[in-house]
């Protein structure tokens, strides 16, 4: 397996990377290339093509690269190089070198063996302090300035040189997979360039990043270093593995190896040698656990973004850092349901039949306005389904305020279209909303297959929230509740936030069990229109109608205002049997259509 070692003109601007044999990598000055090269003004944006194999690599220039190719001095449209061979672009240098490999434990025993007790490293004082902290100063720089994975690589290994100055090289590494043995070497740096390659002992990679999980120092006992194949005894006294992001599943590790001052007269290894290492162990593992805790920051950040499109802030409080994915595997819960629809949307759509970008815009802001007020009262947005938006609220955590919220979310939602309705000056001018709200059990959680899982809500309960949202049109009105969520309401919710009024006992189309339904309105303080008082007789009459008595319902429900159009409803149907019910009359209106 090649490496390729990218060098400029500044000692800063060293890349190397492994080449995966079968892999094709574009090099250029763009970020979005490969292998970006942004210091070099004389690389095109993308200027060569390499293919990676075992043995070789195959370097193609592309025709709209402005400057040439130099392959021992003579400019090159192709070329094959192997390792040792390298190749010029620019100012910069490319490098063909063979990827060094981990080789077993050393044949010669390791004479000392020593782990660090956190408090102990604690109490470890640095002789050259101020160089240390002005070393790790430039850590964010290399962690957030780094592009990609080999240039953070490449920048951390220098940075650890710098630091540790008694060291001769540093090594990202990585265990193999669990079913192999050694490791994989992601990335290398010697001290003096011409001291050949670095083989990392194979041993204490395992006994700090797999067995220990922290720092391991290892002293090998000097000897005849000419016989010995084994470059972690034959080049060094010492080596020390530390683990970085253990606590994020597998750890990847810093290795730094080097060797020790001793007089010619003072050639054994003694217990001092791992003591003189403990300030240098020290700053590797402060670099450690600062990348460990911006890694555990990218992680969490990612998730975070990842459920906020689902969940409220409140809910992704309690889920925490990491939460359990057990805790979103779908199971069975009582939920209520919210299903939000806009009003006219096809009309819309014909309108804007040569805007069409511009109407997804402004659709888009109508389902901002509804997924906005259901997380915002702690609920779930499960699903999208053109021009509407499902929300609910009981899952991943039961809360008797469920009903409750979903009610809040809805009146919200209604309160923001109310706002902008007939202002020509906003995108939502002309758009209204129907809801329906449903409480009931359902299978809540991680819903899909394997290659496309989303977070919604399954069951019939979400079906007749679906319903109820279309019923708003029959009835004429904006929210409409099954009788369980109303109850609920009734009961528990100030009537300073929302009120309710019974609207027919009625059996959706398709379905075999009747349903009272309830409109949920406004407070009287932002809907004087319809008054307590009136809302109770509304109530009455709703009542005389479920009963047979269409004489006293018609009367109860000719005292609303005219500008109320729930009335016509049950009016209209009263008004067509002449005020009197049919005999085989049992309460309930059986809807034709959906």
């Amino acid at each position: 397996m090649l490496e390729l070692s990218i060098e400029g003109p500044d000692p800063r601007q060293r890349v190397r990377t492994r080449l995966q044999p079968g892999e094709t990598y574009q090099i250029g000055r763009g970020s979005e290339s490969d292998l970006p090269v942004p210091w070099d003004l004389y690389i095109s944006r993308w200027h060569v093509c390499l293919s990676a194999a075992a043995d070789h690599v195959e370097i193609d220039k592309r025709p709209d690269a402005a400057n040439p190719v130099f392959v021992e001095g003579r400019e090159v449209e192709h070329c094959r190089l192997r390792a040792g061979e390298h190749f010029v672009m620019g100012s910069t240098l490319f490098h063909i070198v063979a990827a060094a490999e981990s080789l077993p434990s050393p044949s010669v025993p390791t004479v000392q063996e020593v782990t660090f007790d956190p408090q102990e490293l604690q109490k470890v004082r640095f002789r050259d302090a101020d160089k240390r902290i002005d070393v790790l100063s430039h850590l964010p720089e290399v962690i957030w300035g780094a592009r990609t994975d080999p240039e953070f690589y490449d920048r951390l290994v220098h940075l650890i040189l710098t630091g540790v100055t008694s060291c001769d090289a540093v090594a990202i590494i990585k265990p193999a997979d669990k079913r192999q043995e050694g490791m994989e070497l992601l990335h290398w740096e010697r001290r003096r360039e011409t001291a050949g390659e670095f083989h990392p002992s194979s041993r204490l990679v395992d006994e700090a990043l797999r067995k220990r999980r922290r720092t391991v120092l290892h002293v090998w006992e000097p000897h005849n270093r000419s016989a010995d194949a084994y470059t972690a005894v034959a080049e060094f006294d010492w080596a020390f593995c530390t683990p970085v992001s253990a606590a994020l599943g597998e750890p990847w590790g810093l290795y730094v190896a080097g060797r020790l001052e001793r007089t010619s007269l003072d050639k054994r290894t003694s217990a001092a040698d791992g003591v003189q290492l403990q300030a240098d162990v020290k700053f590797t593992e402060l670099v450690a656990e600062i990348i460990s805790s911006v890694q555990r920051l990218k992680k969490l950040e990612r998730h975070q973004s990842g459920l906020r499109q689902f969940f409220a802030p409140t809910i992704l409080s309690i889920l925490g850092e990491d939460p359990d994915s057990e805790m979103l595997d779908p199971r069975e819960c009582d939920v209520t349901v919210l299903f939000c629809d806009l009003r006219g949307f096809s009309h819309h759509a014909e309108e804007a039949a040569d805007d069409l970008i511009g109407l997804l815009d402004r659709v888009s802001r109508a389902l901002g306005v509804m997924t906005d007020q259901i997380l915002k009262h702690s609920g779930v947005t499960g699903d999208f389904q053109g021009d509407a938006a499902l929300g609910f609220w009981g899952w991943p955590f039961a809360s008797d305020e469920s009903p409750l919220n979903a009610c809040r979310a809805a009146l919200g939602i209604r309160k923001a279209f109310a706002e902008t309705f007939g202002r020509a000056d906003h995108p939502l001018a002309d758009f209204e909303m129907g809801i329906g709200i449903a409480h009931g059990r359902a299978v809540a959680g991680k819903i899909g297959t394997r290659e496309q899982v989303k977070v919604t809500v399954f069951g019939p309960v979400v079906n007749l929230a679906s319903r109820l949202e279309t019923m708003t049109k029959q009835l004429r009105v904006a929210i409409v509740l099954d009788e369980t969520t109303a109850n609920t309401v009734r009961s528990c919710l100030d009537p300073t936030e929302g009120r309710t009024r019974r609207l027919a006992k009625v059996l959706p189309y398709g379905m075999e069990r009747s349903v009272l339904v309830s409109e949920l309105l406004p407070p009287a303080s932002e809907f004087p229109e319809l008054t307590d008082t009136q809302l109770e007789r509304y109530d009455q009459g709703v009542e005389h109608f479920i009963g047979g008595r269409w004489e006293e319902a018609y009367r109860c429900l000719h005292e609303m205002p005219t500008t109320d159009l729930a009335q016509d409803f049950l009016s209209v149907l009263i008004a067509q049997h002449n005020r009197v019910a049919p005999p085989d009359w049992d309460g309930v209106i059986r809807l034709a259509s959906k």
